[in-house]
């Protein structure tokens, strides 16, 4: 898939991002959150491209982009805060761009992308789904996911220490059928060979919506 890169504003900051336009008008959308800024997370990133090609595989838009502080992103890494407001002001860009679907968009998230991409899933209407991939338990919101009343995909590798599958398995059953869950073999929290897998689990979930 072809990204072409973008612009957009969160508040009163200008945020960097790379667009795929849809295969076909009336397209899904998603928008993929990277890992923590301050431990070198960014847009590209292995585990945010496998996520923008499961979502490529069925035609949809995508938009990867940086928070704020990041790369040619404006403003300063706030906490987790002002990147939950970022995550909404890039599903609200997207969802804007002729051709994609108004509503049933999906956001995904991985590690601190994750956090962020929970606390902003409530604030954002018609959203078809949440993907969290590795999401940090311990450091993670678990009221944002009784605010958010939608679907939600959690996806870690079962060597993760950030994101334990004993923890994981728990808060799945936890959100009682509204939540489908993908435990990877092998893999701890980087994914590091194994893109693969994860493209393919996160094709697979996509599928069901």
């Amino acid at each position: 898939m072809r990204e072409q890169a973008v612009t957009f504003a969160s508040g009163a900051l200008t945020l960097e991002g790379l667009y795929a336009p849809p295969a076909a008008s009336g397209a899904r959308g998603g928008v993929v959150c990277h890992p923590h800024p301050l431990y070198g997370g960014a847009m590209h990133n292995n585990v945010v491209e496998a996520a923008l090609a499961a979502m490529w595989s069925k035609g949809w838009a995508t938009l990867r982009f940086n928070f704020r502080g990041v790369g040619q992103s404006e403003g300063e890494h706030d906490n987790g805060r002002g990147e939950a407001d970022d995550a909404v002001a890039a599903v609200k860009w997207l969802t804007a761009q002729p051709g994609v679907a108004a509503g049933g968009a999906v956001l995904a998230g991985y590690s601190f992308g994750a956090m962020a991409a929970l606390a902003a899933a409530p604030k954002i209407p018609d959203l078809a789904a949440l993907l969290l991939v590795a999401l940090p338990i311990a450091m993670a919101d678990p009221a944002a996911l009784e605010r958010f009343a939608g679907p939600v995909m959690l996806v870690a590798g079962d060597q993760d220490g950030y994101c334990p599958a004993v923890k994981l398995k728990a808060l799945h059953e936890k959100l009682d059928g509204r939540a489908q869950l993908r435990i990877i073999a092998g893999a701890d929290h980087f994914f590091g060979g194994f893109e693969p897998e994860l493209q393919a689990e996160i094709a697979a979930l996509l599928a069901a919506l």
